[in-house]
């Protein structure tokens, strides 16, 4: 039995496949097998149950899991302590909504390549729903989402904070200047999906209010700041952005009582990831986070 068996058999059993383990692992799906199978046979029963359409572990499978978990993380405790330098290599994928998209990660990926030159990353864009179950199916190593994570095996670091308005095209507005209920039911609602962190601080605002009203949503902040631009309907918008935007003449700011909370952001991963690279990347997320920044797209 050895490490690199338990390492197949662990992540093959907490992954969302065999697939995931592997690319995971930088093996070829053959090869993760073939590892398992080499580790049922050391143990003299099999770990997995192959009948079914989806492969699922045995009992002796899952009694190995909780012990295979604390093996790999001691190994990875062994690892960090003689390392001489704190080099990373390899392929790191991770996952960012649009905003951190738009604003912090060109900031984030030439720190991290100048810092970590062997290290390839692989970002990867959505919205916070989708980013977190891809986080707890193993196919990436972290993610940066708002808010915090509501499952077990999900750990969430703060990371920082974004800050929103509201906002329309003033040809909409017929001299409008204040956020309310009534503005809702007469424009629709531009706004990101419902998985999107935005979501939660549109409807603890809505709270209690009665705001009936059409929902247009798109999971595009460009497209979003377009169609305010375009006299679509009134929607939350980045501050700086909003703020930008009002000083040219495209949008007008409007005051909302009581005040949009503040976004919160968290850098979230696996519990039972101990690798280094999971350390290192959280500081350099930590370093890196600023969605004030400005966005360089024309």
């Amino acid at each position: 039995m050895t490490l690199k068996q338990l390492e197949a058999f662990y992540w093959a059993a907490t992954c969302a496949s065999f697939a995931v383990a592997a690319e995971r692992l930088h093996l070829s799906v053959s090869s993760l097998s073939k590892r398992i199978t080499e580790l049922e046979d050391a143990l003299g029963q099999p770990l997995f149950d192959r009948s079914g359409h989806k492969a699922a572990l045995t009992d002796a499978g899952q009694r190995l899991v909780p012990q295979a978990r604390e093996l790999l993380a001691a190994a990875d405790q062994v690892r960090a302590s003689m390392a001489q330098t704190p080099g990373l290599r390899g392929r790191c994928r991770f996952g960012v909504g649009e905003l951190t998209a738009l604003t912090w990660l060109p900031r984030l990926i030439g720190a991290v390549r100048a810092a970590y030159p062997d290290l390839v990353l692989e970002p990867y864009v959505d919205i916070g729903q989708v980013l977190e179950q891809r986080v707890a199916d193993g196919e990436l190593d972290f993610a940066v989402i708002a808010g915090r994570s509501s499952r077990a095996n999900i750990a969430s670091t703060p990371i920082g904070e974004a800050r929103f308005a509201w906002a329309a095209s003033p040809s909409v507005l017929d001299g409008e200047t204040r956020m309310t209920p009534s503005l809702l039911a007469r424009l629709p609602l531009v706004t990101l999906p419902a998985g999107a962190g935005t979501t939660r601080i549109i409807d603890d605002w809505l709270a209690g209010r009665d705001a009936a009203g059409e929902r247009l949503c798109c999971n595009n902040w460009g497209a979003i700041v377009g169609m305010l631009i375009e006299g679509t309907g009134v929607g939350l918008l980045p501050s700086h952005w909003a703020d930008a935007l009002a000083a040219e003449g495209s949008l007008r700011v409007l005051q909302g009582e009581p005040e949009l909370a503040a976004l919160p952001y968290s850098f979230q991963y696996r519990r039972d990831d101990h690798r280094a690279l999971v350390a290192l990347l959280r500081d350099a997320v930590a370093s890196a986070v600023d969605f004030s920044a400005p966005c360089r797209l024309p």
